[in-house]
């Protein structure tokens, strides 16, 4: 299935559980211990922005993270514009950016944060999320392919103990070093 059509299907799942954070769910801790859910938002956010680039075959810049005030439009119009970046010709093919890696790869990572941050924000806000079957099957390959690079490279921990009846996705959460049942 074309990257595109997975990330739109992310962008599905992604938007109502942002849709549904109030004001009052800013401070709140998230699955991701240096980001309350105000800093998730704007990293989601800025990744949404910067991976457009990336598809352009242009240099990202991920040093620093600006604050996205106006987060509830944006995410909608950054999310449908990664969407259609990653859908033009040439996009999967080659090397992306200054991240000198696969553009197919890279553009999987911008599926994979997609889906996983918006289940970090899902758990910090008490709402349910499941990713698509097809989303979640090309996350997981991605997850098992630069598994032992992301921890090396601190994007993920190590892996954390799933329990025995973890669903697949929990399974997931907890090979990126998550604790997939996670709660405040």
């Amino acid at each position: 299935m074309k990257l595109s059509v997975l990330l739109d299907r992310a962008r599905d799942h992604a938007l109502p559980v942002i849709a549904n954070i109030t004001d009052d769910d800013l401070a709140k801790p998230t699955p991701c211990a240096d980001y309350d859910v105000r800093a998730l938002l704007d990293h989601l956010l800025h990744v949404i922005v910067e991976f457009q680039k990336l598809a352009a075959k242009q240099d990202a810049d991920f040093s620093h993270t600006p604050s996205y005030p106006d987060w509830r439009s944006q995410y909608p119009a950054e999310s449908a514009k990664l969407v259609d970046a990653w859908a033009q010709p040439g996009a999967t093919e080659g090397i992306s950016g200054s991240m000198q890696m696969p553009a197919q790869t890279v553009g999987g990572m911008a599926l994979l944060d997609l889906t996983v941050h918006a289940s970090d924000l899902a758990q910090a806000t008490g709402q349910r999320f499941e990713p698509d079957p097809e989303v979640f099957a090309e996350v997981a390959g991605l997850v098992a392919q630069m598994g032992p690079m992301a921890v090396e490279w601190k994007v993920f921990k190590e892996s954390a103990e799933a329990p025995a009846d973890a669903s697949p996705f929990e399974q997931l959460l907890a090979t990126t070093g998550r604790d997939p049942r996670w709660s405040a």
